[in-house]
């Protein structure tokens, strides 16, 4: 059987997509419920995730995406919107949907979240924008992940420029403000430079420090 880090190591940042492949609607539901499943910090969820096809709203992201051909070329377009604000709304809103869920209210839960509300309230507005920003990149890894394990190949992107992006797909409006994309697709067969070269990591040795 095919292992998780097999299916890593075939993986690379594609830059040419075939753009006549799509990916079937099972396979690209597989991606995003990952994303949805993702952990991310008090259970919060403090990000959305946007699904692009739509050729017309494609061409305008890439225009402002330094003209990269992965954002018009690829299957989707995942794009990674991460609340502006972790507001008291915001929280109140998944603390009670977790008991909603649950069926029960639990003590130690409700004082974590009178917590919550106290910390996010000290921290302000930019400080938990940038918290909420790397909550999206946990979803961003999980997206990774379970694209490899589909065998579809996916190219993060932090080339773009986030206040266009968001006045494209209408975020502010939303209280989301972008943070990185993902294109899907599948690897053309010819014309991408990096497909072939050797995948450059440094040894274990070099990259993982061992505490016993």
């Amino acid at each position: 059987m095919t292992t998780v880090n097999e299916r890593l190591a075939w993986r690379y940042a594609t830059k040419k997509f075939d753009a006549t492949r799509s990916l079937a609607a099972e396979t690209l539901e597989r991606i995003v419920e990952a994303v949805r499943l993702a952990p991310t910090s008090s259970g919060l969820q403090p990000f959305e995730l946007f699904v692009v096809s739509n050729a017309d709203i494609r061409a305008k992201i890439r225009a402002v995406a330094w003209d990269q051909a992965q954002v018009t070329d690829c299957s989707h377009l995942l794009i990674f919107a991460a609340w502006d604000d972790i507001t008291a709304d915001r929280v109140n809103m998944m603390f009670d949907l977790t008991n909603d869920v649950r069926g029960f209210k639990n003590e130690g839960w409700e004082n974590y979240r009178q917590m919550l509300l106290g910390i996010v309230a000290q921290r302000g507005t930019e400080a938990n924008y940038q918290a909420a920003a790397r909550q999206a990149y946990i979803g961003l890894g999980a997206a990774v992940i379970a694209a490899a394990f589909e065998e579809v190949d996916a190219t993060p992107m932090e080339g773009f420029d986030p206040e266009a992006v968001d006045a494209i797909l209408g975020l502010k409006a939303k209280h989301l403000r972008s943070v990185v994309m993902l294109p899907l697709g599948y690897r053309a067969t010819e014309g991408d430079w990096l497909a072939n070269l050797k995948k450059v990591r440094r040894s274990r040795d070099n990259f993982v420090t061992d505490i016993d």
